[in-house]
C-alpha cells in the first residue's frame, strides 16, 4: 500500500472513532435574519419617538325628582263650610357635563436605559425648550419592542408599553392661564 492511502485510512479511521465537535450557528437570544432589518442595540444607542397622542373623554349627567303631597280636610255645616288643606312639592332637576380633550404631537430622540433579558429595549429621554419666557419640556419613557422601531430608527409612541409621556410648560403664559390663589380657595368650599 502507498503511503498516501495509509494516511487516508488513518485519518478515516480517526475522524469515525472521535465524536464531532460542533457548536450550533444558531443562537435564539441574538438570532437575525439576514434579510432583517432589526439592527443590533445596546445601552446607551439613542432612538426617535413621534409622539402622536390624542384622548378625549366625555362624561355626562342628568338628574330628575320630583314629588307632590296633598292632604284635604273639609267640613260642611248647612250655613258654613269650613275647609283647611295641606300641600307640598318638592322637586328637583340637576345636569352636569364634564369633557375634556389632549392632543400632543411631538419628535423626540430618546435613550436607551437597559435591554431586558426578552430583548425588549427601556427607554427614556426629555426635551426642553425655552421661548420667550416660556420653557416647555415633554418626557417620554417605556418599553419598545425591537421589531417596532422602524429602519429609520423611528418609533410611534402607540408602540411604546408602559408609556409615561408628560408634556409641562412653565412662565408667562402658563401663570396668565392659572386661578389666582383666593379663587382656589373659594372653590374648596363650592362657592
Amino acid at each position: 500500500m502507498s503511503r498516501k492511502r495509509m494516511m487516508v485510512l488513518i485519518l478515516l479511521a480517526l475522524g469515525c472513532g472521535a465524536p464531532a465537535l460542533a457548536e450550533s450557528l444558531y443562537k435564539p437570544g441574538t438570532y437575525q435574519a439576514l434579510t432583517s432589518d432589526l439592527r443590533q442595540r445596546k445601552a446607551g444607542d439613542l432612538i426617535t419617538v413621534m409622539v402622536y397622542e390624542t384622548a378625549s373623554a366625555t362624561s355626562t349627567a342628568d338628574t330628575r325628582s320630583g314629588r307632590d303631597a296633598d292632604v284635604g280636610l273639609g267640613v260642611q255645616t248647612p250655613h258654613r263650610g269650613y275647609a283647611a288643606g295641606i300641600q307640598a312639592r318638592n322637586h328637583t332637576d340637576g345636569g352636569g357635563q364634564t369633557r375634556r380633550e389632549g392632543k400632543v404631537l411631538a419628535q423626540i430622540t430618546v435613550a436607551i436605559r437597559e435591554i431586558t433579558e426578552s430583548g425588549d429595549l427601556l427607554v427614556a429621554g426629555e426635551q426642553v425648550l425655552d421661548i420667550n419666557n416660556e420653557t416647555q419640556q415633554i418626557s417620554v419613557e417605556g418599553r419598545i419592542r425591537p421589531q417596532d422601531v422602524s429602519d429609520a430608527n423611528v418609533v410611534l409612541s402607540t408602540r411604546i408599553a408602559n408609556a409615561r409621556i408628560r408634556y409641562s410648560g412653565q412662565g408667562d403664559l402658563a401663570d396668565k392661564q392659572r386661578p389666582a390663589w383666593w379663587q382656589r380657595f373659594l372653590t374648596l368650599f363650592g362657592i
